[in-house]
This record gives C-alpha cells, structure tokens and sequence, in this order.
C-alpha cells in the first residue's frame, strides 16, 4: 500500500512558477514510476509528466514540455514538479500517482493522492 500526499498548490500570477511536493509512505515508492496529473473543472483527467523509479527517463506532455520538470528524491520519498511560465489553462487540481511505467495513460497508475489545486490568474 501507498499513500501519497501533495502541497505547493496556491493562486499565482500567469508567468509565475510554482513548485508541487508529493510525499510517498509505503516501501516500493523507490521501485516505482511517479506520474502528475492534472483535471480542470468539466475537463478530464490528463497526463503531465511521469519519472522512472530511478529518475533516468521522464515523459511529459507536449502542453508543458520546456515548462515543467519532473524529479524524485528516493531518500526523501518524494516527487516534484517544477512549474514555470505557468498560463491560466494551466489551473486544475494536479494529483501525483504511483506506476508501472511512464506512460501517459491513467490506467498505468496505480494509487493516486488527493490533489493540490493549482490557480493561475492572467
């Protein structure tokens, strides 16, 4: 079992940055990929960028490419996401979630947090 817990969501101006925490209990948190995903309101629930358990391979979508970086502190238990030059379309709640892979479907995900939400005001 894993349990996942996010923080550093907030309102920020467009072109801000934000960074997003999401803590991990459990014990295969090291083995595991680590993906965020956000959901806006009346929108599905989309892929954002996903890490391998070592942190040598990452995917992210094409609407964040050169904006966000992802990245994993083993030690810690934690998963990152740094978020620059953030727009408004970028306001969703962003959840972290545990995998088998880095792919940019929900279905290789696991468990899931509760979410951070994330506002970005133009």
């Amino acid at each position: 079992q894993v349990q996942l817990v996010e923080s550093g969501g907030g309102l920020v101006q467009a072109g801000g940055s934000l960074r997003l925490s999401c803590a991990a209990s459990g014990r295969t948190f090291s083995s595991r990929a680590m993906g965020w995903f956000r959901q806006a309101p009346g929108k599905e629930r989309e892929f954002v960028a996903a890490i391998t358990w070592s942190g040598g391979r990452s995917n992210y979508a094409d609407s964040v490419k050169g904006r966000f970086t992802i990245s994993r502190d083993n030690a810690k238990s934690t998963v990152y996401l740094q978020m620059n030059s953030l727009k408004p379309e970028d306001t969703a709640v962003y959840s972290c979630a545990v995998g088998s892979g880095i792919a940019p479907v929900s279905s290789a995900y696991t468990y899931w947090g509760q979410g951070t939400q994330v506002t970005v005001s133009s």
